[in-house]
């Protein structure tokens, strides 16, 4: 057992891994005790019309992408958000996991890749974007040609060239977005859940596209050869609504 000078630096091992996240600190108690946490086991979502989500994203050529040791997270410059019913999230950073820590009706995919958001009042809103194995995803390039591989690594990239980072097309699996400034998100499960990783704070709003992308399986080779089983197992749902808008909000 580490003393308190030495905290166990918390992981995805068995020694500190998420059966054991909540012993390693006081502050990470809501790991063991949380009734909404994340992810969970999207099956047999309520069929709802939801409330409006728009996006005002830019892209970048200006990227701050960094090994955590934990996952790869690429910091986002100011001034991109999205808007669930009228308030405004402005996206943080991206990061992701492999394989993926929701699963469909019992299915893991290859990846998942969360879009962190945050309000002025503080509250978080992840949009969780489900990866499997198909074509090359060129969306991707200007990140995974900088992929960091010491943990702790950052990796300051100017991109140059015809391709900047737009979130736009990254969460698209085929094309659905326009150049207008404000576009309608896509189909996507909906529900309250919690950070996925210590110290699993709730109240925290999870928009996972039901649409998949793909990556070709050098791409996520190419990640799971730095990071890989960085996935906290699914959690129950206890109760809470799983909600689905099966067609773009209208």
């Amino acid at each position: 057992v580490p003393s308190d000078t030495e905290k166990m630096e918390w992981g995805y091992e068995a020694e500190n891994g998420p059966d054991v996240w909540a012993q390693l600190s006081p502050e990470y108690f809501l790991c063991a005790e949380g009734k909404h946490q994340s992810p969970i086991d999207l099956v047999n979502p309520t069929p709802a019309k939801l409330p409006l989500i728009t996006d005002e994203y830019s892209h970048t050529r200006d990227l701050n992408i960094r090994n955590t040791g934990h996952t790869i997270e690429v910091t986002y410059p100011e001034g991109s958000h999205i808007y669930i019913d009228g308030t405004a999230y402005q996206l943080l950073q991206f990061h992701f996991h492999a394989p993926s820590e929701h699963t469909v009706a019992g299915k893991p995919f290859d990846m998942e890749a969360h879009f962190v958001h945050k309000s002025e009042e503080g509250n978080l809103a992840v949009v969780g974007l489900l990866i499997e194995k198909g074509r090359h995803n060129p969306s991707y390039d200007p990140v995974w040609d900088h992929l960091p591989a010491a943990p702790g690594e950052t990796q300051r990239v100017a991109i140059s060239g015809s391709l900047p980072v737009d979130p736009r097309t990254m969460l698209s699996p085929n094309g659905w977005r326009t150049d207008e400034a404000v576009q309608p998100f896509p189909p996507a499960y909906r529900y309250e859940g919690s950070l996925t990783t210590p110290p699993c704070s709730e109240d925290v709003k999870w928009i996972v596209l039901t649409t998949p992308i793909e990556m070709s399986e050098a791409q996520i080779a190419a990640f799971k050869a730095i990071i890989h089983d960085n996935n906290r197992p699914v959690q129950p749902l206890n109760g809470r609504k799983l909600l689905v808008n099966s067609i773009a909000d209208e």
